[in-house]
């Protein structure tokens, strides 16, 4: 797995789930801005592989710091924490080695249909890849995206996920020309609920060290918006969890239209065309995650978490 994160709380949750997990091997992590600024986000990478002795030949990549809008990014310290993981300020790096954004194409050229790619930030890293090196981009097995919210509200406006309308034009040449896509949208992480009792338990006997801290706070914010919310969703611990469990997930395969007007609520809109001749004529189809079994998250985000 070639990871793409924008590394805040839910960034970390599926850091620390891929670490504990014996089917993934993560071989490159690539730092966006996004929730934080691409710097943070290589801090706390960086912060998090010496916290839980990650192998330390996995490359630590610096992608994007803008997205293609041009626009200056908007970070959300409200949510994840003013350097992405909650109350936690990781100390300074010194020794902190990052890689060329090239050496993406090394992890490729290596792995190819074997690899598969976990983008759970902004999109404008992978786009770029997209725009430099369609070619060898499909040569990879799999890409797996969380972003996008279908027939549901959204979390940064009424209709647009915060991936999506984060850089709207990132997301049209991905879906434009990437093969093979997943996306895992709002429909489905929204329900990947972590309550604090599961959180309790984990921190009493699982190996996770920080979790606690980042998904207490990470809660007090959802509890803040919405009273009713019985705890956190992991977002991006499920993207991951989707690479490997594909029996948690209820999926459709549609053509998806992304709203890249800059402009209005409906930015970074996802919207997926249902019809009927559509379908029978147009070869572009991504399978997009409509709903999980609840129980089989809930078991397996607990086993591998413990």
């Amino acid at each position: 797995m070639l990871l793409f994160g924008d590394i805040g709380i839910d960034d970390t949750i599926a850091l620390i789930y891929a670490y504990l997990n014996d089917e993934i091997d993560i071989v490159g992590v690539v730092a966006d801005y996004g929730n934080v600024s691409r710097e943070d986000a290589t801090s706390n990478i960086y912060y998090l592989f010496q916290l839980f002795n990650f192998p330390e030949n996995i490359p630590i990549i610096r992608g994007a710091q803008v997205p293609m809008t041009g626009e200056p990014p908007t970070f959300y310290p409200e949510i994840h924490g003013p350097h992405g993981l909650g109350p936690i300020i990781p100390n300074n790096n010194p020794g902190l080695i990052i890689e060329n954004f090239h050496e993406i194409v090394k992890i490729i050229e290596t792995y190819k249909d074997e690899l598969v790619i976990v983008n759970i930030g902004r999109l404008t890293s992978l786009a770029t890849m997209f725009i430099l090196y369609k070619g060898l981009m499909n040569t990879v097995k799999e890409i797996y995206i969380m972003g996008g919210a279908f027939w549901v509200p959204g979390n940064i406006t009424t209709v647009a996920e915060a991936n999506f309308h984060g850089d709207p034009i990132a997301v049209k040449i991905v879906l434009t020309y990437a093969r093979n896509v997943t996306i895992i949208p709002l429909n489905a992480t929204q329900k990947a609920i972590v309550t604090p009792e599961m959180v309790d338990y984990i921190d009493q006997f699982g190996k996770t060290k920080i979790m606690k801290p980042l998904m207490d706070f990470y809660y007090n914010f959802y509890k803040t918006r919405d009273p009713s919310l019985l705890g956190s969703p992991v977002h991006d611990a499920l993207t991951l969890m989707a690479t490997i469990h594909p029996e948690i997930f209820t999926y459709q395969s549609y053509p998806v239209e992304i709203v890249h007007e800059l402009e209005g609520v409906s930015r970074g809109q996802s919207i997926v065309d249902i019809r009927p001749y559509i379908q029978q004529n147009n070869g572009t189809k991504h399978r997009i995650a409509i709903e999980i079994d609840y129980d089989l998250f809930f078991r397996n985000f607990l086993a591998v978490m413990t």
